[in-house]
């Protein structure tokens, strides 16, 4: 009997108020659990409030947490080589691993942490790695970007020269943001052999 009460109840209060009172749930608990109806709106309301930002505040901790996770120096050093290896693909890798670990990486590590240790805090939390090196014969291998601006800040690339009575070199090296990519920075060669290298990426 009483939820055909409470059905009518709340039909009669919607029917005189155009449905924009609703009558209080709090009644419900009065009426059928004999709860105390000392509690006030505004508890309820600082209670919910209360909660939210306990919520928001642990939401706010894991995000930067992932953040900084996600966007390090060390992070962007570990996409750098997988972004490596991804260009010199299955048929390349074995000529020239052992060269690119011991002479060529080192250094593109010590250029990216130099370069991006100067930015600050902000800026480091944004940063991003291209995830598409240039295949065929196409010299890049990745560009560091400014996640807020799009602005690439370095550009690591390799390219194939052919040298008389030698045979194919990789020549590593990159440009900076600060010279507007117009210099051609070193890193070292890599010797492949007389033959025609494969394409990137294959």
């Amino acid at each position: 009997m009483k939820k055909w009460w409470q059905k009518a109840l709340v039909f009669t209060v919607a029917l005189l108020t155009l449905g924009f009172i609703t009558p209080d749930h709090s009644i419900w608990d009065v009426l059928e659990n004999g709860q105390d109806s000392n509690r006030t709106p505004s508890s309820d309301y600082k209670n919910v409030e209360e909660a939210n930002e306990s919520i928001e505040e642990s939401y706010i901790e894991e995000s930067n947490e992932s953040i900084e996770s996600i966007d390090s120096i060390d992070s962007i050093i570990h996409l750098a080589r997988e972004q490596s290896y991804i260009k010199f693909g299955s048929k390349i890798t074995p000529v020239i691993e052992d060269e690119f670990e011991q002479q060529i990486f080192p250094n593109i590590e010590r250029i990216i942490s130099t370069t991006l240790s100067n930015l600050d805090d902000e800026s480091k939390r944004y940063l991003t790695i291209s995830e598409k090196p240039g295949g065929n014969y196409s010299e890049k291998i990745f560009h560091i970007t400014d996640g807020i601006s799009g602005k690439d800040l370095l550009r690591f690339h390799v390219r194939t020269e052919k040298r008389p009575q030698e045979g194919y070199y990789y020549n590593f090296h990159y440009h900076t943001h600060e010279d507007h990519f117009a210099s051609h920075h070193t890193i070292g060669d890599i010797y492949y052999s007389k033959n025609t290298p494969p394409k990137w990426l294959s």
